[in-house]
């Protein structure tokens, strides 16, 4: 299994199906959210909205299940529960688990392409061991509840930038996910009018090796989009560089007065995905 949304992922609370198709008609993928998104006493409203947006033979749904995740609830408790049955009932067979704390909570989505999100201190611990189960498609961190997990109080200092314990945790889920070969999905940006400040994460994300971020609101999108979308003078490039390497046919070269080896060949490569080319 392999993941193949993004680059911008949009959440959208599970209790709103009014905005089902505005969220996936705006995004790369849409993240219906039965978890943070809800309110408890309205789970179960929510999930009766999925339901209700099914077709009377339940396989003609609203949502295209191939760019559709369903963030559940966290394993080992009722809701989740309630959420698998949920699901039992759709075509839907994209999942975000939330609070994922260890390798063995995947075995209750067998079936299921999960996207562990790594949100408390035990998930950020075992983020390797979670990568490594073969149900899993990607790894997502989140900042916030990391923190509340810890007893702290915000993820950022006041310049914006993120505390150390939290790029501590962003990087640990990166490599994580490329250690296993998985998708890593970059946290949200919480301050929704700060469209410089996303940006700016966002370029950060794309050069770290993040291969999509999440949104949580659609101004977002396009500013993420953005950031992933490389410039037509580094398309060129990369594609006159790899053309080169094909021509050497030899593991180093030198191409416009430099030294190329694997890794910068990995860098163009990579441009030209993004390109999708």
């Amino acid at each position: 299994m392999s993941f193949l949304m993004g680059p911008a992922l949009l959440f959208c609370p599970a209790d709103r199906p009014e905005r089902y198709q505005k969220a996936a008609g705006r995004s790369d993928g849409v993240i219906v959210d039965l978890e943070d998104a809800v309110a408890p006493a309205d789970k179960q409203r929510a999930r009766g909205a999925i339901l209700a947006q099914l077709g009377a033979t339940g396989d003609v749904p609203e949502l295209d299940p191939s760019r559709t995740i369903i963030r559940i609830n966290p394993a080992g408790t009722d809701e989740f529960e309630k959420d698998l049955h949920c699901l039992k009932h759709t075509p839907y067979r994209h999942v975000m688990l939330a609070k994922a704390e260890n390798a063995g909570q995947l075995k209750a989505l067998e079936g299921y392409s999960v996207i562990a999100l790594c949100e408390t201190a035990a998930g950020i611990v075992n983020a390797a061991a979670i990568a490594a189960e073969p149900n899993v498609v990607g790894l997502m961190w989140g900042a916030e509840d990391l923190l509340a997990s810890l007893g702290g109080t915000s993820s950022r200092n006041d310049d914006g930038g993120y505390r150390a314990v939290a790029l501590h945790a962003r990087s640990t889920v990166l490599l994580a996910a490329g250690a296993f070969g998985k998708e890593a999905i970059d946290s949200v940006y919480v301050n929704i009018p700060d469209l410089e400040g996303l940006a700016a994460e966002s370029r950060d994300a794309v050069a770290s090796g993040f291969g999509s971020k999440a949104c949580i609101h659609p101004s977002q999108v396009a500013v993420v989009r953005d950031a992933y979308a490389p410039a037509e003078s580094d398309v060129a490039a990369a594609a006159a560089l790899l053309e080169a390497a094909a021509a050497a046919g030899s593991g180093v070269f030198q191409f416009d007065g430099k030294m190329i080896d694997g890794p910068i060949l990995k860098h163009a490569e990579s441009t030209l995905r993004r390109a999708g080319r």
